[in-house]
């Protein structure tokens, strides 16, 4: 007997295809389609983003919404939001082949979020889209140096 994924698993597919280090990525079934690259260093021609830019792009985006269905959650108003995203990470073993750990070594968040809370909401804000945001936890759960400031600023009219 086949198993059923429950009803609440979404399905993710990318499908990627490419020569030497570049690739051409498509969402099957949709008119969503990127591409990568990689720096000189790397073999690449920097034409088009890293795969690694792409992993902390993601990490900031999967932040934005994450925040927004929690924020909903806890009746907080949220405007403009900015994330910035550094990841440092050790190339000997990438590019070299050296023995250790290929991950980034250390993830630091920054965030500067309008919201229309008080302190202690805008904290549990921050915890709670950090632990139910999907990208957020693969970088904690990794085991890498992880570490987040958000910083509320005052809700705007223009937000």
């Amino acid at each position: 007997m086949a198993l059923r994924p429950k009803a609440s698993v979404v399905p993710f597919v990318v499908h990627g295809t490419g020569t030497g280090v570049a690739q051409h990525l498509v969402v099957p079934g949709s008119p969503h389609a990127f591409r990568t690259d990689a720096y000189p260093a790397f073999g690449g021609a920097d034409a088009h983003p890293s795969p690694l830019l792409y992993l902390l792009g993601a990490l900031t985006s999967c932040n934005q919404v994450t925040a927004q269905l929690v924020a909903k959650d806890l009746g907080i108003t949220l405007g403009r939001m900015a994330f910035e995203v550094q990841g440092d990470l050790d190339t000997v073993v990438m590019v070299n082949g050296e023995d250790g750990n290929a991950n980034f070594e250390r993830v630091v968040v920054t965030a500067a979020v309008q919201a229309e809370a008080s302190p202690e909401q805008f904290e549990a804000l921050r915890r709670e889209t950090e632990r139910r945001c999907p990208v957020t936890q693969m970088f904690i759960r990794s085991g890498l140096d992880f570490s987040s400031g958000w910083t509320q600023m005052p809700l705007t009219a223009d937000a």
